[in-house]
């Protein structure tokens, strides 16, 4: 039978006002600095996700311009690393609305982005959406956090691990994740997301995905 001190730990709840506190504090933190990303290149993130966090984009918006008007072949033919075991072909998504996202585990804007994505998954797959998460760690090493990451967020999506040359392809410069790439039926990358900021990147995920199954084209 357990020890009174024991049944004490036991009620005592998870959600405690200090934890409460910190919690609103860091969103609130990453909302008012706006874009909150990671380089995708920091491994000391992994020790230490606090000091991943970093200003990387404007503060109106987590949008940036598509230098890339369509994927590359060396991306759309890649055969990638997947979680499930089948290897991801992005090529095999023609003619269907993709959007294809860049994480990592360690990243915490990544984490506070997932379970929008999840909830836009679940809201869109009707329509046809198809959503590919690709970690950029090292898929050998990342293996059980990725499939913990993916338990604990209860990722329905597809999700794999970019190989370098795609990730360098698609992040075009911009060593930052998180990144989105919304792609329509004919392949035009109708809006690409680098960063993520919790107050207005949801609405502008979700308008780019309704852009795309109409088949146009934002420019605001």
């Amino acid at each position: 039978m357990p020890s009174l001190e024991n049944r004490r730990r036991m009620k005592k709840p998870l959600w405690t006002p200090v934890r409460i506190a910190f919690t609103i504090l860091v969103l609130a933190l990453i909302a008012a600095f706006g874009i909150s990303s990671c380089n995708s290149t920091d491994e000391s993130a992994r020790k230490s996700s606090s000091r991943s966090a970093a200003v990387n984009s404007p503060r109106n918006g987590s949008r940036a311009s598509n230098a890339l008007p369509t994927l590359p072949g060396n991306v759309l033919d890649a055969e990638l690393k997947s979680l499930s075991g089948t290897p991801i072909k992005l090529s095999n998504y023609a003619g269907k609305v993709l959007l294809v996202n860049l994480w990592a585990t360690w990243c915490g804007p990544c984490r506070v982005e997932t379970p929008e994505l999840v909830k836009l998954h679940k809201e869109f797959q009707s329509q046809g959406v198809e959503m590919v998460g690709l970690s950029t760690e090292n898929p050998d090493a990342s293996a059980e956090s990725v499939r913990d990451f993916v338990r604990d967020f209860a990722v329905d999506y597809q999700i794999g691990w970019a190989t370098r040359d795609v990730a360098l392809t698609l992040m075009q410069g911009r060593d930052a994740i998180p990144q989105s790439f919304v792609i329509s039926r004919d392949g035009r990358i109708v809006k690409r997301f680098v960063g993520f900021n919790p107050m207005v990147t949801p609405a502008q995920l979700k308008q780019a995905i309704e852009d795309a199954l109409d088949g146009t084209s934002r420019s605001d």
